[in-house]
């Protein structure tokens, strides 16, 4: 489709990276390869300063003291802000959705978000642990949400963003919502990895990074098995 390489950026994966989520880094590349888009992918630790030149920005789940350490490395850095000033797509799961907003709890304390979000998040009366699944947003275009969560928090959106999904299985935001988005920053608290099992959200995030309406279409059978399963098991109560 372009000669123009597209450039990932996986960020922090020395502090953020739990429940496979660095296999949303793999399902982007790889989506756009099957489709001639040349990738450059660049992992970016905590240590090292961040592009802001990009077009697609990762950040991954992690616990507490490594979240709140992102948050003060990231806000140090300024980078992710200039890159989103410049128009890059940016998609954070769990986590890494909560750092999006402005503000968020770790072991207690009530820490500084980046406020590229309109949300805070704050501690739920018990973990959300499970299957996780919801009607996306019709103006994504992008079918039902299938996810797995584990977190202890809720998250409270503003005016100035809207929901991923009205929740049907799982807990998500707050039992009613699920995720958040606006323009090109997309959060969801979906692990799975999460674009493994939804690889029209992988491709929703490629058409923003590209600049399309359209991609040409790949063989999704084994992600769309996957799907129908885990829809089976949740409408019949199982894990």
């Amino acid at each position: 489709m372009s000669t123009e390489s597209l450039r990932i950026v996986w960020i922090y994966p020395d502090l953020l990276s739990t429940y496979g989520d660095r296999g949303n880094l793999l399902i982007l590349a790889r989506r756009a390869m099957q489709r001639g888009v040349p990738v450059e992918v660049a992992e970016v630790r905590s240590d090292h300063p961040l592009p802001h030149s990009a077009d697609i920005y990762l950040i991954g789940g992690g616990e507490d003291g490594p979240q709140a350490l992102g948050a003060q490395r990231l806000l140090a850095d300024g980078g992710l802000h200039r890159a989103v000033a410049r128009g890059s797509v940016v998609f954070g799961v769990c986590a890494g959705y909560q750092l999006l907003g402005t503000s968020f709890f770790a072991k207690g304390a009530k820490c500084a978000g980046l406020e590229l979000l309109d949300l805070q998040s704050d501690r739920g009366p018990s973990r959300a642990v499970g299957e996780l699944a919801g009607d996306i947003d019709p103006r994504l275009g992008v079918p039902q949400l299938s996810g797995f969560e584990n977190h202890g928090g809720r998250t409270h959106l503003g005016p100035g963003v809207s929901p991923l999904a009205r929740v049907t299985a799982g807990v998500g935001n707050d039992g009613t919502y699920e995720g958040a988005w606006r323009g090109k920053l997309l959060g969801t608290y979906a692990h799975g990895p999460a674009l493994a099992r939804n690889p029209a959200l992988a491709d929703l995030l490629l058409r923003w990074a590209l600049g399309v309406n359209n991609l040409p279409p790949l063989n999704d059978t084994w992600a769309e098995r996957l799907r129908s399963e885990r829809k089976t098991a949740v409408a019949a109560g199982r894990p």
